[in-house]
């Protein structure tokens, strides 16, 4: 085995990125050096985020921006194939770490972590689930209370309306574009009612499907959602931002519109808006892990297979054309 391939940025996208923007480039397998672990990888995730790393002009973002020639990276599950004497790590264990979109990756020791079986599969530790139970906590969500998750079809909305449920919401809402959709929210991941993106105004369409208000908005879109939740807002909501996908997934901007905050109204009705933290990983992986084994909670996601697909699979997922996780089996 001495061929490897990978994706890596051919050119900065002009708009939402295309396959010709990317390239698979044939290289070799990387030997690792002291204090490293090669691994073979076996699925990788597809996500909207990338955009601002595509496009290199968002502050703050945890990763420096892609340039030209440069391989991606993301979220990936794979198979150790070798690891350095004392490292507790063995040829043929499931890992996961932050090189992805390559075959083959060499990874710091520090930066792996050994998988056990607590969840069904794989896959389902490249799901959005740590971020969607994390926000549900972090919002306090208590028995009866309606939650709005904006971005109910997407990776972390798929996982955070089956997490409201059973954590004991009373009326769960989700957000999605289509009505096909809608449809599989409601069938499949924990919804009791959607409001569609392109429908009639947002905001109409929120108030009739929460009468008495939302309670807990978990939001994954930003700009006009956002506003729309907060316009909606019961006296002493809790609102928990975990993305921007409104800017991700506009063709000509790559950050959330602005959102104009009536400051006085946030006071007078006591709402609290705070970003996504991730605070225990320990219960999120013991809760999830006893919520698969029991069945009570599925991991949507879609596959696709061949790393010569992955740009196109990028694409089709900042396009909309999938619901649940992507990933990408190597």
């Amino acid at each position: 085995m001495t061929d490897s391939h990978e994706v890596r940025l051919r050119s900065v996208p002009r708009g939402l990125p295309r396959p010709e923007d990317f390239e698979v480039a044939r290289v070799p397998v990387p030997e690792p050096g002291p204090g490293e672990v090669l691994v073979r990888n076996r699925y990788f995730h597809v996500f909207a985020g990338l955009r601002t790393l595509l496009a290199g002009t968002v502050r703050d973002t945890p990763l420096p921006p892609f340039r030209p020639g440069e391989a991606l990276s993301g979220a990936a599950v794979g198979e150790v194939l070798a690891a350095p004497a004392g490292s507790g790590l063995t040829a043929g264990a499931l890992v996961s770490h932050w090189l992805g979109w390559r075959e083959h990756a060499v990874v710091p020791v520090g930066q792996v972590t050994t998988l056990d079986d607590a969840l069904p599969d794989p896959v389902a530790h490249l799901t959005q689930s740590r971020t969607a139970f994390e926000a549900v906590r972090q919002s306090g969500l208590a028995r009866g209370e309606t939650v709005f998750v904006s971005g109910g079809g997407g990776s972390v909305g798929s996982m955070a309306g089956q997490m409201a449920r059973l954590r004991g919401a009373g009326r769960i809402i989700g957000s999605t574009s289509t009505p096909r959709k809608a449809e599989r929210l409601v069938a499949e991941f924990g919804y009791d009612h959607v409001v569609l993106r392109d429908g009639e105004p947002l905001v109409d369409q929120l108030r009739r499907a929460a009468p008495d208000g939302v309670d807990v908005m978990i939001d994954t879109v930003g700009g006009e959602q956002l506003a729309a939740g907060l316009e909606v807002a019961s006296t002493g909501s809790r609102f928990v931002l975990v993305g921007a996908l409104a800017g991700q997934l506009d063709p000509v901007g790559h950050s959330a519109p602005t959102v104009e905050l009536d400051s006085y109204r946030l006071i007078l009705r006591q709402i609290t808006v705070q970003g996504l933290s991730h605070a225990q990983p320990s219960a999120w992986a013991r809760q999830v892990g006893d919520w698969a084994s029991r069945g009570l909670i599925s991991f949507p996601h879609v596959r696709v297979r061949g790393i010569d697909r992955a740009p196109a699979a990028l694409a089709d997922t900042m396009a909309g054309r999938y619901a649940g996780t992507v990933v990408v089996e190597v």
